[in-house]
């Protein structure tokens, strides 16, 4: 598989390598068939003479033509698909050069037993039950709406106070500090006619009170929130919240069972389609 590999590498470089190289790749053979990944990027020279990712304007510089000429360029119509077929085909010349034998119609996903519509219908049955199991979980605290509108209006009104006390203390410190610098500025200009000695001892106590404001702001944020998280405030606010939440959780409830149904998966009539793999 390595000597399969290397060789293809090898030639795709140097078929290729102008506009398609080679970032890395590895063998893998931690699971149950050994596989290689590879990298590559396209790039072309843009219009400002540039060098950048242009996977369709690289590939038609190499000489790649759409799959279908007649046809706009689209998902199902592109170069990147005629790109894909001469590299699986390179790849299979080489492969069998080596000696192997090779099936070159893949199955889909390597799942013998499971076609393409079985395995997605599993794929959906696993997201339903780990949807209903969320919902389960929140249906039994639901169900109980006393305790949840309880748990529910302590951490919010706690979270108002904490909220709350911060915009109090930056926006009142903020203005008052507004006040102080400009008086400062003001005593400290030119225009002031007071000796430059008395300016400055004016603007130095000016700093003190500056310093005074801000520990007397933060002594009455916390008397603030101190008084806001008293047992009797404190639970008046959270009966406000918690009628406040009780329609909103109610109809969250209501939304979520609402989209459980919509997502059930339906059964689609089977369908065998190919899918290559290299």
């Amino acid at each position: 598989m390595l000597s399969v590999v290397t060789e293809f590498i090898e030639k795709f470089k140097a078929k290729y390598g102008d506009h398609v190289h080679v970032l890395d790749w590895a063998l893998h053979l931690d699971e149950s068939t050994p596989h290689i990944h590879e990298r590559h990027v396209f790039d072309c020279e843009n219009k400002y003479g540039e060098v950048a990712p242009q996977q369709e304007k690289a590939l038609e510089a190499l000489g790649f033509d759409l799959p279908d000429p007649d046809k706009s360029l689209s998902r199902r119509n592109n170069r990147k698909i005629s790109f894909d077929a001469a590299c699986r085909k390179m790849l299979f010349e080489i492969a069998k050069r080596h000696g192997l034998e090779l099936e070159e119609e893949a199955e889909y996903g390597n799942r013998k037993y499971l076609e393409k519509q079985d395995f997605i219908l599993a794929k959906q049955k696993e997201q339903l039950a780990a949807q209903q199991s969320k919902l389960d979980e929140l249906t039994l605290k639901v169900s109980d709406m006393k305790t949840l509108l309880e748990d529910v209006s302590a951490a919010a009104y706690d979270k108002a106070v904490e909220v709350v006390t911060d915009v109090v203390r930056t926006e009142t410190r903020k203005e008052d500090m507004r006040m102080i610098e400009d008086t400062k500025k003001w005593v400290l200009s030119p225009e002031r006619k007071a000796p430059q000695s008395t300016r400055e001892y004016a603007a130095h106590r000016l700093d003190t009170v500056l310093d005074k404001f801000l520990k007397t702001m933060q002594t009455t944020a916390a008397r603030l929130q101190e008084k806001l998280l008293k047992p009797e405030v404190r639970q008046k606010g959270k009966e406000q919240v918690k009628e406040k939440a009780r329609d909103s959780v109610l109809q969250l409830l209501n939304r979520l069972q609402a989209e459980q149904g919509q997502n059930k998966p339906t059964a689609q009539p089977r369908k065998q389609e190919g899918h290559s793999e290299i």
